[in-house]
């Protein structure tokens, strides 16, 4: 069997008619589908075929339908008996992670993202918020520019996701994401851009929502993880239960540490880094880490029979 890490995407890879031939070819997929609609108690799988957009890209709908899609690909994998031997996922890609590694089920998985999507909607005023990429700026040179802008207007801005070499995304208050983009070029950036999302997600402002999310992880049953995952958190792979809801809590307000985490997965000399879900993003970033790594993207069908094809070749 070939040495296969899966990666999950997060938020953001979400799109209207995702998952729909899935679930129109596989009963697997119709039943995982239809039964998670009964557990976040609304059609979600319409959501997810129709729309609108503005609908499903709402923190609380695109959460649960990035998961659900993701688990139901690796359920169809599993038929297969292809399985990784080590799992990651690029923040809420975490989650879909511990689902394919037996942590937790995808029933309770859907539930949760879909309580972590409100509360890191309702952690902070809604368009009070922002993110942003920042692109041809070294670590050390952004952070040291991030702390020059919070002397001078003493508003939250910090490091929320660690891409690959020469992305990085920034997270804080609207007005102080807006005031650095123009002074982030003068420090040596080539570009920043304000991504569109509904708040400053991996930075501090988030750490209202964790005291009650980590009520949430402790109402659910949680396993060992029986494949490793890297967390997002550390980089590194964790499998205890324990430790997994810990990390899970302060990953709301840490960086996402993805590049690193490509960096450990490499170094296990895979054959391929697999991402399973909807769009080709991750894919992007491992090529940026090492091009010559081979990656598959698995988000409709025709992209799933090639990738089991390839896999099942002596």
């Amino acid at each position: 069997m070939k040495k296969i890490a899966f990666v999950y995407p997060g938020q953001g890879s979400q799109a209207v008619g995702m998952g729909k031939d899935f679930y129109e070819k596989y009963s697997l997929v119709k039943e995982m589908f239809d039964h998670a609609n009964e557990m976040v108690g609304y059609d979600l799988t319409s959501l997810m075929f129709e729309g609108p957009n503005e609908k499903l890209t709402e923190t609380q709908n695109a959460q649960p339908s990035l998961l659900l899609m993701s688990a139901a690909i690796t359920a169809l994998l599993q038929k297969e008996q292809i399985t990784p031997f080590l799992t990651a996922g690029h923040s809420l890609g975490e989650y879909s992670a511990l689902v394919a590694s037996n942590a937790i089920s995808y029933t309770d998985g859907v539930q949760l993202v879909h309580k972590r999507g409100q509360l890191m909607e309702n952690a902070y005023p809604k368009g009070q918020g922002s993110m942003a990429a920042v692109l041809g700026l070294e670590l050390q040179g952004l952070k040291d520019a991030l702390e020059e802008i919070k002397q001078q207007s003493d508003e939250v801005i910090d490091i929320a996701n660690l891409n690959c070499p020469g992305q990085i995304v920034i997270s804080g208050t609207k007005s102080a994401i807006e005031k650095s983009v123009d002074f982030l070029k003068e420090k040596g950036a080539k570009r920043v851009i304000p991504l569109q999302v509904s708040g400053p997600f991996h930075s501090s402002l988030m750490k209202p929502a964790a005291e009650e999310f980590s009520e949430e992880i402790d109402k659910l049953e949680w396993n060992d993880a029986e494949i490793p995952v890297i967390a997002n958190v550390t980089a590194s792979e964790v499998t205890d239960k324990t430790t997994i809801k810990d990390l899970l809590v302060k990953q709301l307000y840490s960086p996402v540490r993805f590049e690193e985490t490509i960096n450990l997965i490499l170094e296990k000399d895979v054959d391929a880094i697999v991402e399973v879900g909807n769009g080709k993003v991750l894919a992007g970033l491992v090529k940026k880490v090492n091009r010559r790594t081979t990656t598959f993207s698995i988000g409709d069908v025709e992209s799933y029979q090639s990738f089991v094809k390839w896999a099942k070749e002596e």
